[in-house]
This record gives structure tokens, sequence and C-alpha cells, in this order.
């Protein structure tokens, strides 16, 4: 199966910060200098690319180009995973379809972003005429119709979703790549008390903007194992859905498209949701989490909130949730910031966690959600399994 025979050979992490005055080239440049020393590989022997798109750098449209040449790589693959907070994790499925082509044979996944510093983005699309003029400022103005729709249809318990605020803050705490300003503590009351944003979606439920970078190199399992690689990581399971009942001009909001990406991954992988030994899903807000604990299946429709407050997600609990904190309780790196909770579920299957390191390394899930369209859930979603494995000759 091709998405096996694709292995993560390493992977590197810049701190997430706000204003840092740098630029998504120069933390590139960082990226894949800490991914060349950690993996022992040369320059030379990489020769595919994948980006994800970058909100600093939202005028070109030659990213992937762009940075390619400002990294002096010489490619036969290129190419910009363009899917919002999904890219990073569909980029990993990408970089397995490229290297299982015999287009390239040693690929850089580089997310690397700095909106606070400089923002370039504009929509192109329904929000200026059907969504900016009537006050639906954004995606809190989006989940806070969505939060209200589910708990008109089946009731929303806030200090369930304050559970998973306070649990994903704890983690941020043992996370030295977090953002300085989110690493300190909160309590539920802090969590219900926060200043209403999007009634009924709080500041404690928001993504907080921020700039940093992160990537991973890939390459085909031979050549990990022709190098003596002695621990790499390798997806097993992938699904994807775009545009869930894009034909249907009336939906259920609370339906996403992590129920058939799910089931895709989990097919591939030959696990079930009961089997997964961590959880890093995609958290631009809070009830995003737990919209995904539903549609993956560990729980039932409706019934998310009591699965949050009957189960222990600290990362020594029942299922690990984010534990580096996630975006919200690390940061939100822009587009990078889908990459974040990729990054750390590859740590925590190479062991090295530190301090937060979960129990059981044996596998890990991660999510990405990309885009908002317009009267629907979010546009992409994406479910990624990964699990490690001994390489050596």
């Amino acid at each position: 199966m091709g998405l096996r025979d694709a292995v993560i050979a390493g992977y590197a992490e810049t701190k997430i910060t706000q204003r840092s005055g740098s630029d998504p080239y120069a933390l590139a440049g960082d990226i894949v200098n800490s991914l060349l020393v950690r993996t022992g590989f040369e320059k030379a022997e990489v020769d595919g690319l994948i980006m994800s798109p970058s909100l600093t750098a939202a005028r070109t449209t030659f990213w992937a180009q762009c940075v390619a040449e400002f990294l002096g790589l010489e490619l036969t693959y290129c190419d910009t995973t363009d899917l919002g907070g999904c890219s990073p994790a569909a980029g990993v499925a990408r970089a397995a379809a490229a290297l299982d082509s015999g287009m390239c044979s040693t690929i850089l996944l580089i997310n690397a972003d700095t909106p606070t510093t400089e923002y370039n983005f504009a929509n192109y699309s329904f929000h200026e005429e059907w969504a900016d003029p009537y006050g639906l400022k954004g995606p809190p103005g989006s989940f806070g119709l969505l939060s209200r729709r589910y708990e008109h249809q089946y009731g929303l318990d806030y200090c369930a979703l304050g559970k998973l605020a306070v649990t994903q803050r704890t983690h941020a705490l043992l996370n030295p790549n977090a953002c300085e300003k989110l690493r300190t503590p909160i309590t539920m009351d802090d969590y219900l008390n926060s200043r209403m944003i999007s009634e009924p979606i709080r500041l404690l439920d928001c993504v907080m903007p921020a700039d940093g970078a992160n990537g991973l190199l890939i390459t085909r399992r031979e050549i990990a194992v022709e190098r003596g690689l002695d621990r790499y990581i390798v997806p097993i399971g992938y699904g994807e859905m775009t545009n869930l009942g894009g034909a249907h001009s009336l939906v259920d909001i609370t339906r996403t498209g992590h129920r058939s990406a799910g089931e895709r991954a989990f097919a591939q992988a030959g696990l079930r949701p009961s089997d997964i030994k961590s959880f890093h899903p995609y958290d631009d807000f809070i009830i995003a989490i737990m919209l995904q604990l539903e549609m993956l299946g560990f729980c039932e429709p409706g019934q998310g909130c009591k699965y949050v407050k009957e189960t222990n997600f600290n990362y020594d609990g029942d299922l690990p949730l984010n534990t580096g904190g996630g975006q919200i309780s690390a940061g939100q790196a822009g587009f990078a910031g889908g990459g974040t909770n990729l990054i750390e579920a590859v740590r925590q299957l190479f062991g090295e966690g530190g301090a937060r390191q979960v129990k059981s390394t044996d596998n890990a899930l991660v999510t990405g959600i990309g885009w908002i369209p317009y009267a629907r859930n979010w546009g992409s979603s994406v479910a990624l399994i990964l699990a490690p494995e001994a390489g050596g000759r």
C-alpha cells in the first residue's frame, strides 16, 4: 500500500510567538536546517517540497516555488496543499502519493506563517456580499451560529467545553514551544466567565493568532532502512472530504466531513476509535473538538458533552488530547497552525514528549479543518492515523 511506503524521518518546530518580526521564508529556513541536522540528510538529497499556504505570503500564487528558490532547493516535485488548516495533515498523504509514484524520493513538508507580523490575506468568495454586510464577521460568527444550532438540536453543556479548554491549557504549560502569553493556568471559572466574542463563543473558546513554523522530512521506506534510521513514523490511514453535502441546499450543519474521512482512515489502518492512543484534533474553536469526537465515532452525535465529561483527556489519561496545548492554548501560527498538532503527534510517537509524554505510542490520530463555506459546516475535513516503527537494516 503506497501510504505505508512513506515514512516520517524527522520533525521540527519553532517556538510560537506573537509579532515575531520574522517572515515565513526565514522560519522555513530554520525548519529545513533543523530537519537536515536531525535526520542526517543532505540538502542535495531533497527533491520534493510541499508547502502549506501562508497568510503572510497570500499575495503570491507561486508560494512553493518562491520558497524553493529562497532555500536553494532543486526539485522534481513542488506543490502547495491549499486546504487551509487541513493542509499539513493532507500534505503527508500527498507526500506519500508523490513518493509512491516515483516523482521524488525525499520530501520536505513545510508550514510557515507570520500573520501577526504581516497579514496579506483577503477573501475572494461569498463573504463580502453575503456575510460581512450582515455582521457575520469571520470564523467566530460562523462558529457562534454552529454552536447555537448544536445547542438547539442536542443541548450544550458549557462545563464540558470548559473541561477541554482547561485540559489543553494544562498541556500548554508543559510545552516550551507554546506562546508564552498563553502559558498561564486557567480554571473552569475562567473559561465560563471569559467575555463573549460571538454568543455563545467565549474568548477562551478561540484561537489566538501568532507566528511560527513546523515541518517534516518524509522519505521512502527503503531509503530509511538503507540509512539505518532506528525509528520512524508511518502514515497508516488517511481520509479526506471537501464540501460535504455540496449538492444540497439545506444540510445539517452539525454533521461534518470527518465522519466519512474518519471511516476511510480507520478502515485503512485496521483500527477503531477505541484503539486510538492519543488524539490531536484541529482546534480553532473548542466546540470543533467535540464535534470531531462525535463524527469520528468516539461517541454518538449529540453525546459529545457526556463523552467529554466521562473521559480523562490529560496526557496520562484515557485519551490524551492535544498534548502540546493545541492551537487554542499554544497559539495559532496562521496556516502553519494546522501543523502544530501534527508535529505534537509525531513528537509523541518518537517518545520525545518530555514531561507530557503519553503512556502508549502505538498510534495517534491527527485531524484538520479547512475553510468555512456558506451556511454549512467547515469546508474540508481530514483524518490521519500515524504509527511508529523501529528501523535499522
